[in-house]
């Protein structure tokens, strides 16, 4: 049981940080959405090198293979577009439509289920899954296009877990090669940005340089407390866990930033919503099935 408690806490803080994040971004302008992006790697990589060498665990870079090297490389671009539309999303004033994408994210997730991992879908998952693309219908025609910045959100986000469960490394040191696969581009970026006077780091102050500088542990963070949670607790307590982060993003963009809610708007998030508990009742149902099926096991040997 304090395991249990332990792993809860650490999956709550974790989401609980990324749901809070459009709170932090802003606190950046005058930096630009590219430039915040450049810094987070730079800083994501010193934090967890320190992580690292505190916990002097190094063998694992031996450890890896050509394959996953490409395959985190892959995942490094994927999650850098995640990352920089998400934090263009938030300060420009799509908060709302930027949570919609983690809302429709677990949706995308079944999907790439079906098309990469021949998995079969049970019936209460088919009904999430009609009911999420129905939403993202009535969206399209509230606001007379696809909602781009929730669908790119969602489907990178998903590919992204899909590369990780593929490479098999853990978060730490994924997240270690993940960010000096970006580590260059990065420096070439900022380096020239600073070059032209366009670079903002170190021209507002002290202060505002040290939140620049945050933004790697704000990235760095949430993902070790993630690693910790998800060895700690049951899955399905994980994938219940994971609508605390839009609903903070959700809550940020309307009573915070005071975004429209336009009645296409809401009856597309209701669908969506539909949706997700449809989708968690089937996932538990699912849960409870395979428990008690295990359960039983003894009884019929």
């Amino acid at each position: 049981m304090p395991e249990l408690r332990r792993g809860v806490a650490y999956g709550v803080a974790a989401y609980a940080i990324w749901g809070l994040t459009p709170l932090y971004w802003p606190l950046l302008e005058p930096s630009g959405a590219v430039e915040i992006l450049a810094h987070r790697m730079v800083w994501s990589l010193v934090v967890v090198a320190a992580l690292l060498a505190v916990r002097r665990r190094w063998s694992w870079i031996r450890e890896l293979t050509g394959r996953q090297v490409l395959l985190l490389a892959i995942a490094a671009i994927v999650v850098s577009v995640n990352w920089g539309v998400y934090i263009y999303a938030v300060n420009s004033g799509h908060v709302v439509d930027a949570s919609l994408g983690y809302f429709i994210n677990p949706l995308v997730n079944v999907l790439f289920g079906i098309m990469i991992f021949g998995e079969r879908l049970r019936t209460g998952q088919w009904v999430a899954v009609g009911l999420g693309t129905l939403a993202v219908a009535v969206l399209t025609y509230g606001y007379g296009q696809p909602p781009w910045i929730a669908l790119v959100l969602a489907f990178t986000f998903g590919i992204y877990g899909v590369v990780k469960k593929k490479a098999r490394v853990e978060g730490t040191e994924s997240l270690a090669v993940e960010t000096l696969v970006m580590l260059l581009p990065a420096v070439v970026y900022l380096g020239t940005l600073h070059a032209s006077g366009e670079g903002t780091f170190g021209r507002y102050g002290l202060g505002h340089a040290l939140l620049v500088a945050g933004a790697g542990v704000v990235t760095a963070l949430p993902l070790i407390f993630f690693t910790i949670a998800a060895l700690s607790i049951p899955l399905s307590l994980v994938g219940l866990l994971q609508y605390i982060a839009p609903i903070l993003q959700f809550l940020c963009g309307v009573l915070i930033a005071h975004e429209t809610m336009p009645p296409s708007r809401w009856a597309g998030f209701c669908i969506v919503w539909l949706a997700l508990a449809v989708f968690t009742w089937d996932t538990l149902r699912a849960a409870r099935n395979a428990r008690l099926a295990r359960e039983a096991e003894p009884a019929t040997v």
